[in-house]
């Protein structure tokens, strides 16, 4: 009997790599951490409403089930984070800051323009080094309310509305057919929650509660959504 190498079954050198790994979890590297979460932001007439879920994952484990991802960068501008906790939170604190300086030194509010671009720029030249999706949104007289979605690598993009992080994937074709032009303050809220839901619903690395903020030229609410109390989900079945 002939020797044929071809004969032995060659062994993938990704199968070990890839063992007991999800087809979400196979692109990281050896030691890192799987991350998700869901926002939303929609502007509407007179305001933006921002909407996020509360759950940090840390791989399968819940790290935090309440937080806040909703940072507020001046009176009227907020951004909901994405990503690495750490990274969007020192992010934010780069932001505020810079923020603060130029308002004193104009004497005006800055716009919601400005705190995106700046965002948009530390979040590009570090993108080497950085894992976060931002979206920033707010209300200015220049522009009244306004929607910027940072994703990762650094782009800046003005939308009506935007959606953002791992259970984003599974409402886009829910909030397309949903939103449309110019709704109220009280369509945009509950359009929020309804889809930031149902991406809590589907999605492992999104839970908790949700937690929103609606701002206006009158000033900015908070509010949140019990676990047991959502729109979608085990709770409303």
């Amino acid at each position: 009997m002939s020797y044929n190498a071809a004969m032995i079954p060659r062994q993938n050198p990704l199968d070990d790599a890839y063992a007991g790994k999800s087809a979400e979890t196979r692109h990281l590297k050896p030691g890192e951490l799987s991350t998700g979460t869901t926002i939303m932001a929609i502007s509407f007439s007179s305001g933006v409403v921002l909407c996020a879920d509360s759950r940090v994952s840390t791989g399968s484990y819940v790290a935090n089930r309440a937080s806040d991802k909703i940072s507020q960068l001046h009176d009227h501008i907020w951004c909901c984070r994405s990503g690495s906790a750490a990274d969007t939170q020192a992010l934010t604190d780069y932001v505020r800051h810079y923020l603060a300086q130029l308002a004193v030194e104009t004497g005006r509010p800055p716009e919601v323009k400005v705190a995106a671009h700046l965002m948009r720029r530390l979040c590009y030249e570090n993108k080497d080094h950085l894992m976060a999706g931002v979206i920033v949104g707010g209300w200015d007289p220049v522009s009244g309310g306004s929607v910027y979605n940072i994703p990762l690598g650094g782009a800046c993009i003005s939308m009506p509305f935007a959606i953002g992080g791992s259970g984003s994937t599974y409402i886009y074709g829910l909030v397309d057919s949903e939103f449309k032009e110019n709704m109220t303050r009280d369509e945009a809220l509950a359009l929020c929650k309804k889809a930031v839901s149902h991406a809590m619903a589907r999605d492992g690395s999104s839970g908790g509660i949700i937690r929103t903020c609606v701002v206006t030229e009158e000033g900015n609410v908070k509010g949140y959504i019990s676990g047991n109390t959502l729109p979608y989900g085990p709770a409303g079945w």
